[in-house]
């Protein structure tokens, strides 16, 4: 039994959380917007563990569709389904059982918020199978690890979110697009010979040019969102931090050697925690006594 219980920690990724920091960063960015700072801690708690789920549930459906595919890649080729130490209807079930415990937390928001998570439920579970139809599975990523963003809205101020969270939504997604590009170049090379389709592959030799282009669309798009939200010089150093820290991401990236494209992926855990921590500090020490 404990085993088995390894296996599934290994099949939703618990051994390599990255993939939940970059789903909670824009979880929390939003978050911390919508309440004007720290946002109650019921709706904190259960956003914090629905991303967990989530990203889990992602990775669970993520495996089932790509159990032929990961045979013909280095990087997955070890995966418990692949590697047959789990089977596809495992993989099914873990995906389904932590879908309905993420969904049964959002039962416990309003409705507006319940009826977005269906949404959520969608897109992360057609994410998988977008890279068999059309080169932009990165973006489908973006849309759905950006959707907590609208909910997190709804889940605070109980109406509708507002052309900000809109504007915070698309931010993620150009950056997460990016990063996921960033992703994408490690397995171009095997990706090419077996026909999945990416940006990295559609992109080709101005793929770090786009990347750069992304990245400054999401700093212009995060910034014009600080401002409408009257944010302060805290705030605007963690953003030009980010800056730096995207400018590494394209020194790693330039010459494409696929373990430095691994890295500059991962970098971007960086970006989310440093870009909360001004968002957070910012309101902190602006707020205003009762």
């Amino acid at each position: 039994m404990l085993e088995k219980l390894k296996l599934y920690a290994e099949l939703i990724r618990l051994n390599r959380p990255i993939g939940i920091y970059l789903l909670l960063w824009p979880t929390l960015w939003a978050l911390w917007f919508a309440a004007q700072g720290v946002p109650d801690l019921k709706i904190l708690i259960i956003f914090s563990l629905g991303v967990g789920l989530m990203r889990s549930a992602g990775c669970a459906i993520n495996d089932y569709a790509d159990r032929n595919i990961d045979l013909h890649v280095a990087r997955t080729k070890n995966r418990p389904i692949t590697s047959g130490r789990i089977t596809a209807n495992e993989a099914l079930a873990v995906f389904a059982l932590l879908s309905l415990v993420a969904f049964l937390l959002a039962t416990q928001l309003n409705l507006d918020t319940l009826l977005l998570s269906i949404v959520a439920l969608i897109l992360a579970a057609s994410y998988p199978f977008m890279k068999r139809y059309h080169h932009f599975p990165q973006v489908h990523l973006g849309a759905a690890f950006a959707w907590a963003i609208p909910m997190s809205y709804t889940a605070i101020t109980n109406r509708a979110p507002p052309l900000d969270a809109w504007l915070l939504f698309v931010a993620a997604m150009a950056w997460t697009t990016a990063y996921d590009t960033q992703y994408g170049m490690v397995d171009r090379d095997d990706d090419l010979k077996i026909g999945v389709k990416s940006t990295a592959i559609l992109f080709g030799r101005y793929d770090n040019l786009i990347n750069v282009f992304l990245q400054l669309f999401f700093i212009s798009l995060i910034t014009y969102v600080g401002f409408l939200n009257q944010r302060g010089i805290i705030f605007y150093s963690s953003i030009l931090i980010t800056i730096v820290f995207f400018s590494y991401q394209y020194y790693l990236t330039k010459n494409r050697q696929p373990e430095k494209c691994l890295r500059a992926f991962l970098n971007n855990n960086w970006v989310g925690m440093v870009i909360f921590i001004g968002i957070a500090l910012d309101f902190l020490v602006t707020s205003k006594p009762l």
